[in-house]
């Protein structure tokens, strides 16, 4: 997908300082609040048209966001950003950094590269907080040496305030995919366009996405009617996966997907302390297998979101090799179907793109299953 690069470059056009931020949950108000624009590089697969350049430092069972970040970096992109931001995640990921430091290396390049540790254990059973807490400060006195700014609480809670209106914006939209009145293929593609652009540019996105569509707009006659489906993944399934599920006569009623849902679930109340905020924000995330501490929740949001939404099946679009994830599908598989809730597990490799015609017969049983009640 072209349009990536050609968004980061319109960053760079504009006079804007962009930071490529890896895995899912960076600091982004902090970022903002120091006029960095923060671009999160997940979902890359369709900027990518193979992996020659990482394949040479990665595994091949590595996963496809992996190899696709480091194709990305590596691959002659560096000169779109000011910076690198990443912290820890699974142990792919977590060994990242130094790999593209190397990488860039041997062409002669070099590129800031921040890094942030998160304890993947609850605050309470360590000394967690306060190392956390001073990580953060770490982070804001490189951020001000590399990019030459200053730190502001006023700025800082501004950004805290424009993201939450962001967020909500998102979740109003969410809302319409669940009544019928917007597609979540629409839904899905605006977001992806939005993790590239500029916050100011993000709002209008949203903004535009719902332009005719009602304050306090009903469930479109018949929409309610075709069975509701979650989806969940790391990633929003391609473009003709999630083409396949609403052809099929299903409708998508919530999503337990990283790179979505889980993303802008979390709103911490408004602090001017940036330590305080994010702990918060790390520490009561919405459940992600890349934050290891939220594991003991993931059933319970899971089943909570079921039932806020009445879902009648769940339809899991798993990334191939994505040890957390598959780790957990067989569990939360089981415990779905004790419940009644039918589900549906799908694999995406590095390698799919839109040849993903061989889910459709998949997720078209899966449909006439939700229909027939069997």
């Amino acid at each position: 997908m072209i349009e990536i690069e050609q968004q980061l470059r319109q960053l760079k056009q504009d006079g804007r300082k962009v930071l490529g931020c890896f895995p899912l949950y960076p600091p982004l108000e902090l970022f903002y609040a120091m006029d960095i624009t923060p671009v999160v590089l997940w979902g890359l697969r369709g900027a990518i048209k193979d992996t020659a350049e990482s394949d040479r430092h990665l595994q091949p069972y590595a996963c496809a966001i992996s190899r696709h970040l480091t194709e990305f970096i590596l691959s002659g992109h560096s000169s779109l950003f000011d910076g690198l931001f990443m912290y820890n995640a699974c142990d792919t990921l977590r060994n990242l950094p130094e790999i593209i430091k190397a990488g860039l290396a041997e062409n002669n390049l070099s590129l800031p590269l921040i890094q942030v540790h998160v304890p993947m254990v609850l605050p309470d059973r360590t000394d967690a907080a306060g190392y956390f807490k001073n990580e953060i400060q770490h982070l804001i006195a490189e951020l001000e040496r590399l990019f030459d700014v200053r730190f502001s609480k006023d700025k800082f809670v501004r950004a805290v305030e424009t993201v939450r209106h962001l967020r909500n914006l998102i979740h109003q939209a969410e809302t319409f995919v669940t009544q019928g009145n917007l597609s979540f293929l629409d839904f899905s593609n605006a977001l992806h366009y939005c993790g590239f652009s500029s916050l100011e540019a993000q709002i209008r996105i949203l903004e535009q996405l719902m332009a005719g569509i009602p304050d306090g707009a009903v469930p479109l006659p018949g929409k309610n009617t075709r069975p509701g489906v979650i989806l969940s993944g790391i990633l929003s399934p391609p473009a003709s996966v999630i083409s396949a599920i609403e052809a099929a006569g299903m409708r998508v009623v919530g999503n337990d997907i990283a790179s979505l849902g889980r993303s802008y679930a979390s709103m911490p109340e408004i602090k001017d302390d940036p330590g305080a905020y994010f702990l918060d924000f790390y520490y009561q995330h919405f459940p992600c297998p890349t934050l290891l501490y939220t594991g003991d929740r993931r059933m319970v949001s899971l089943m909570d979101l079921v039932g806020k939404t009445n879902a009648e099946g769940v339809i899991f679009a798993g990334e191939k090799f994505c040890e957390y994830e598959y780790f957990e599908f067989p569990f939360l598989s089981e415990k779905l179907k004790e419940k009644g809730i039918k589900t549906l597990e799908i694999e995406i490799s590095a390698e799919d793109d839109e040849l993903t015609s061989a889910h459709d017969a998949r997720i078209g049983a899966f449909a006439e299953l939700l229909k027939d009640g069997g």
